[in-house]
């Protein structure tokens, strides 16, 4: 059988080489306005617009993600174990089934960034390319702050009713991670981000939320084309 490349709305008949997979944080807390998946369903949503803006495929996502070891706030796995046992398989299985020779991981979680040290070792073995894009945890801003809050009310995944218990930090530590003393003393990012939610609060700006969407997926994009040249 012969395949038509060409058709449908893709850039290029070799789009269909690369993949996008999605790796988030399905089990972790995000204040009470936001569920314990948002990490996964921000960093799919980004994957799926850009395969579906570019014809790349979409791998959707893998289903464990990892943590440093100094922030409690969910259920994760060790960096290596996310690598070698989750990330390796469903790598060799979209080259394998999908002809798939490059991949553009989405990343919507932190805690996974570790994953960076294990990427070479995956790709020399099995012959693929892999590109690490952490573009939206880069500048949505602190964990459960205004920018996933307001990506959140874009997705539809938003509980606005909750939104003013959501900064009790006795209840919800996790939010701006400002009750998380350990981690605010380790890494002074954290702690300047808890630094602002304590003083200005939290707040919903759909404007700013589908900015910060848009920067995302265009990114995504445009790594795609990269991986074209």
């Amino acid at each position: 059988m012969k395949l038509n490349y060409s058709s449908g709305n893709v850039i290029s008949p070799k789009v269909h080489e690369i993949g996008i997979l999605a790796v988030g944080s399905h089990l972790e807390n995000h204040g009470a306005a936001l569920p314990i998946d948002t990490d996964s369903k921000i960093a799919s949503h980004i994957a799926l617009q850009a395969a579906l803006r570019s014809g790349a495929k979409f791998l959707g996502i893998l289903y464990a993600a990892a943590e440093y070891d100094y922030i409690q706030h969910g259920i994760h796995i060790g960096a290596e174990e996310l690598a070698k046992k989750r990330l390796f398989p469903a790598v060799q299985s979209a080259k394998k089934c999908l002809k798939i020779k490059k991949v553009i991981l989405v990343n919507g979680h932190g805690g996974n960034l570790p994953l960076i040290n294990y990427i070479e070792e995956i790709e020399n073995e099995l012959g693929i390319k892999i590109i690490f894009n952490n573009r939206i945890v880069e500048i949505e801003g602190p964990h459960a702050g205004t920018g996933e809050l307001s990506i959140g009310s874009i997705l539809g995944i938003l509980d606005e009713s909750k939104l003013r218990d959501h900064c009790n930090f006795q209840k919800y530590p996790e939010v701006g991670m400002v009750g998380f003393g350990e981690a605010r003393a380790i890494d002074e990012g954290i702690n300047q981000g808890a630094e602002s939610v304590e003083k200005k609060g939290v707040c919903i700006d759909e404007n700013y939320g589908n900015e910060l969407l848009e920067t995302a997926i265009k990114d995504t994009i445009n790594i795609i084309k990269e991986l074209l040249d």
